[in-house]
């Protein structure tokens, strides 16, 4: 028998593979958060199953999101970057991705990790839905949450991060369970979380 999923996954197995053993997991990695909060900027106007069929090409051409590295491209970088047809060739948002990973190194040398700063926007579980089915997600797009982090994160001088694009970031790095109830790997997803040490 087929498991029951979210239905965005539609027939694509690399959408499901990416739903079933990735999306919700919570994510502590530096260089993975960083890297989906770029992903997640070239998405904007895109579809997320262009991005994901693109991420090898992605993390090839930005030294698989070490920001330290990425940090110290400059405009030959962003010119062999513009040549890449394996991935979105889009100068603003290359751009934005080598001034986040300088804000990103930046971040580190303060708070000793993007992961115990970015975690701290995980919501109280008490503000979350009590039901999760398609009506719910469709209306949730933003958080307080995720208006907070695009505040506090343009303040420090990033980009392409606006609240619904890091909704969309914390969803998918597990700062939240957006499952549907009706779906299969929600109980999965919530076991990680509830087993997830914290950072900070």
């Amino acid at each position: 028998m087929r498991p029951r999923r979210c239905p965005w996954t539609g027939p694509h197995l690399d959408y499901q593979a990416y739903h079933d053993f990735e999306w919700g997991r919570p994510v502590k990695d530096d260089r993975r958060l960083f890297e989906k909060i770029c992903l997640e900027g070239f998405q904007s106007g895109l579809s997320w199953l262009t991005i994901l069929r693109k991420r090898e090409a992605f993390r090839k051409a930005f030294r698989d999101f070490d920001f330290e590295q990425v940090a110290r491209f400059n405009r030959r970088s962003v010119e062999r970057l513009l040549g890449d047809a394996g991935i979105v060739r889009h100068r603003g948002k290359i751009e934005a991705t080598i001034a986040n990973a300088r804000r990103a190194c930046d971040l580190v040398d303060e708070e000793g990790s993007l992961a115990s700063w970015l975690w701290r926007f995980e919501p109280d579980p008490s503000t979350r839905p009590k039901r999760f089915d398609r009506g719910t997600l469709r209306r949730l797009t933003e958080t307080v949450e995720s208006q907070a982090m695009s505040r506090e994160l343009r303040g420090r001088g990033w980009s392409f991060v606006g609240p619904t694009t890091l909704y969309a970031f914390m969803q998918s790095m597990g700062i939240v369970n957006d499952h549907l109830d009706s779906c299969d790997f929600r109980r999965a997803v919530e076991s990680d979380r509830k087993n997830f040490r914290r950072p900070g």
